[in-house]
């Protein structure tokens, strides 16, 4: 079996070894038994040192997907995506369906209950994240620069902080001035001041579906409807049936997740995003593209974003640290391009500023390299966690789930027999402590009752464990009735 390494500079050695081990493991190249190539063997194959390789080996002995058997070698001890097939995509309603969110309103309240074990938010685990250095250099920028931290400041946001968010930018392909970024309070702000800045209330906004239903909150308080459009479980918003929608509808906006979306885990590859945005501008509509898991990517180089192939400004760029660093600073960006006169006048309008202490704490973060170290980390941890909770999925759910395959990010989204309802099984994992997030939270049109999302950001533990096998048991035990 020959192996080569997938070229990706910011990586350490013994992490592209093993993220090349899990891509065979995912691939069905190793299956469960297998020997793996001995150490030696895969020193010299690859031109790697035998610590590289032993190490890379001890961080897949961690996961759990690999053992050392003595005199003997290592070998695959689970595989993630053995059984579950990939969801289909849904032929849906060619309605516009103006908003109605109070069922995720209720849904997401419940999903932040600390009580809970929380399968449903897309939240990752607090354990994963930088706290303590972010707290510490909350308080040295806030001593340090003691007035600029008080004060209002720019609506665009503190230079710095656009200086090193452009910088980052260079990683998705996109060459920014800082003086074309505006920061604001996390993604959500972002894209409703990117959406605000391009429509008018009764327009329609052409989605993925299924989407975020984060999205559909901004759409209902904005008195915007949305058409939902057909979206391919890994390659993204199926163009083809775009469009025909713009052909026949006047479409005021596009909107949607390009890399590892929420919650399919889809992404576009960079032709489609060119056929994507060549598609739009054809009709002169605007693109609202999120790019918030774009720096979670599991293997390779960082994907690019649609905006890297921007030469008119028609896409609005969005993203933030949520996923990353912080849920709770609350920092975000945009590129609204030609729109960013409009983006900054409502910012001001909205609230002015994003918090300072937030923007010179995320700046130095970013200014110090511990960011792409901390990354490293959180990808692996993140991989991890999706691949055991894809083999809990395979282990405890009905045998006819299908699970989605995301190379990036951090949750998973079901698909169960068309009889199944996911709503009956949110009020039964309720009753164990346990939150899900019922598929019809994310379409406007009641579609993808028979689905759910499952968040595998926090971190893997036997209460998690657990938590799965009894939603799987809830699962299974609905059907059978």
């Amino acid at each position: 079996m020959k192996i080569k390494l997938v070229d990706a500079v910011d990586q350490p050695l013994y992490e592209q070894v093993a993220n090349r081990m899990r891509g065979l493991m995912a691939e069905g190249t190793l299956k469960m038994g297998d020997r793996l190539p001995s150490v030696r063997k895969l020193h010299q194959q690859l031109s790697v040192s035998i610590s590289t390789v032993l190490e890379a080996y001890r961080i897949l002995e961690d996961e759990g997907l690999i053992e050392a058997r003595p005199q003997s070698g290592y070998f695959v001890k689970r595989i993630q995506w053995q059984r579950p097939e990939e969801p289909n995509q849904l032929v849906l309603p060619k309605s516009t369906y103006p908003m109605e969110v109070s069922l995720a309103f209720r849904v997401s309240h419940e999903m932040r209950d600390p009580t809970k074990i929380q399968l449903g938010a897309a939240v990752p685990g607090i354990e994963l994240l930088p706290i303590a250095g972010l707290n510490r250099l909350m308080s040295q920028v806030t001593r340090a620069q003691a007035a600029l931290a008080h004060s209002y400041h720019i609506s665009k946001g503190y230079e710095q902080l656009r200086y090193e968010v452009a910088k980052r930018l260079m990683d998705a392909g996109c060459s920014m001035n800082p003086e074309e970024i505006v920061i604001t309070n996390g993604t959500a702000e972002a894209i409703f001041l990117c959406l605000r800045a391009i429509t008018q209330p009764g327009d329609t906004v052409a989605i993925e579906s299924p989407t975020y239903y984060g999205f559909l909150e901004t759409l209902e308080s904005l008195h915007l409807k949305a058409l939902e459009i057909p979206t391919h479980p890994k390659d993204g918003i199926v163009l083809e049936h775009l469009e025909v929608a713009l052909a026949q509808r006047q479409i005021a906006a596009c909107l949607l997740v390009s890399n590892f979306s929420n919650p399919l885990g889809s992404s576009l590859s960079d032709l489609k995003k060119k056929q994507l945005l060549q598609l739009l501008d054809r009709y002169d509509v605007p693109l609202v593209e999120d790019d918030i898991y774009g720096e979670l990517y599991f293997e390779g180089t960082r994907p690019k974003a649609v905006k890297a192939f921007d030469t008119r400004g028609s896409v609005l760029y969005c993203a933030s640290v949520s996923k990353t660093l912080s849920p709770g600073i609350r920092v975000g960006w945009c590129v609204p391009g030609r729109h960013q006169t409009k983006v900054e006048t409502l910012k001001m309008a909205m609230n002015w500023t994003t918090t300072m202490p937030c923007q010179l704490t995320v700046a130095a973060f970013l200014g110090t390299g511990g960011y792409d170290r901390h990354l490293r980390q959180l990808r692996r941890a993140y991989q991890s966690q999706i691949n055991n909770m894809t083999q809990a999925i395979y282990e405890w759910f009905p045998a006819e789930t299908k699970v989605s395959r995301p190379a990036g990010g951090y949750v998973l989204w079901l698909q169960l027999p068309d009889e199944f309802d996911s709503m009956q099984l949110y009020e039964a994992a309720l009753q164990h402590g346990i939150s899900i997030a019922p598929g019809i939270m994310f379409s406007p049109s009641g579609t993808y009752r028979n689905c759910l999302r499952l968040n595998a950001g926090i971190v893997w533990t036997e209460q998690v464990h657990q938590a799965v096998k009894t939603v799987g048991f809830l699962a299974k035990q609905q059907l059978a009735t």
